[in-house]
């Protein structure tokens, strides 16, 4: 399999999109910040949550917070002990029966305190969330690290390299038998993958959703960069088989225009992004998306399941 161009992607996408109802999720309790990048709406111990990335409109000096649903298309901020300072983009998953959230967590240059330099991946773990507590660390400069209990036991993971093993940011994939089995030196002995993009176009992985026949549904973004500088960042899905490697084809999922029209982003060059949080699948052909919009606002819509037909 070849990988093919955002623009391949888009014009194919074109034809079948299947974006409805979009709606912007309202945040309180964040002192007027902007929340994005968030993960799916999800239940733990019969709430349902969201985490979100809380900033500035001017910087990216971010936090993490925990918010409980209150309301349509509405949620607060809780648990204010469990704010994650300099941590962006979350993520959530359910191993073993243990809640995983993580995050990439930022440094900053001591000398200028806005300049970051750089980054890398935690990775929390506990029954409650009040008992989250750090279990693992990915690798330097590595985002877009993202688990899934396979259907023998083990975890699959996903991870994001980028330089001489993974050029922009490709995909990479390795299955460990237990959490305590992750760190730096596991995730680099990831198998990448060629075959998700062209040189010079770039993505990663955001979601994965274990499937009936033991195969993983990832929900992610694809990118890339035009000849003014201005970047594109849109949701695309596959389908992995963790044990032959073997994967269908990348297809788009959803793009900014189809979410919201206006010209509101962090920055200029952020206008056609989306950093894709994930999918709440109903089981009738039908699923919610929820997804960060250019830097700085969250949405919901709903689209047909990406995955329905590869259950059969």
């Amino acid at each position: 399999m070849k990988a093919v161009s955002c623009a391949q992607l888009i014009a194919q996408y074109e034809r079948e999109k299947s974006v409805r109802s979009p709606r912007r999720l309202r945040f309180s309790g964040v002192a007027g910040r902007d929340v994005y990048n968030i993960t799916p709406d999800f239940v733990w111990e019969g709430e349902h949550y969201i985490a979100g990335r809380v900033e500035k409109r001017e910087n990216e000096l971010s936090t993490v917070r925990l918010f409980v649903r209150t309301g349509e298309d509405a949620y607060a901020a809780i648990l204010p002990e469990l704010t994650f300072q300099n941590l962006q983009d979350p993520f959530v998953a359910v191993v073993h029966g243990e809640l995983i959230l993580g995050g990439v967590q930022i440094v900053c240059d001591p000398l200028h305190p806005e300049r970051i330099f750089s980054w890398h991946t935690l990775f929390y773990r506990g029954k409650r969330l009040e008992d989250l507590t750090l279990f693992a660390e990915g690798p330097s400069h590595m985002k877009d690290i993202r688990l899934a209990e396979l259907r023998d036991g083990r975890i699959g993971v996903f991870t994001r390299p980028q330089g001489l093993r993974g050029g922009l940011g490709r995909i990479g994939f390795l299955a460990v038998d237990r959490l305590e089995d992750i760190n730096e030196d596991s995730l680099l002995q990831a198998h990448i993958f060629d075959t998700h993009f062209l040189p010079e176009e770039w993505g990663g992985a955001n979601e994965i959703h274990p499937l009936a026949d033991g195969r993983l549904g990832v929900v992610g973004h694809i990118a890339c960069r035009d000849a003014q500088g201005l970047l594109h960042y849109q949701a695309m899905t596959f389908v992995l088989d963790p044990q032959t490697l073997d994967h269908t084809p990348v297809r788009l999922l959803a793009r900014r225009a189809d979410l919201y029209a206006g010209p509101e982003a962090k920055r200029p060059d952020l206008v056609d992004v989306l950093f894709t949080g994930g999918l709440v699948r109903h089981g009738d052909g039908s699923a919610t998306l929820y997804t960060g919009v250019s830097d700085c606002m969250a949405f919901r819509a709903e689209v047909d399941d990406p995955f329905a037909s590869e259950e059969g």
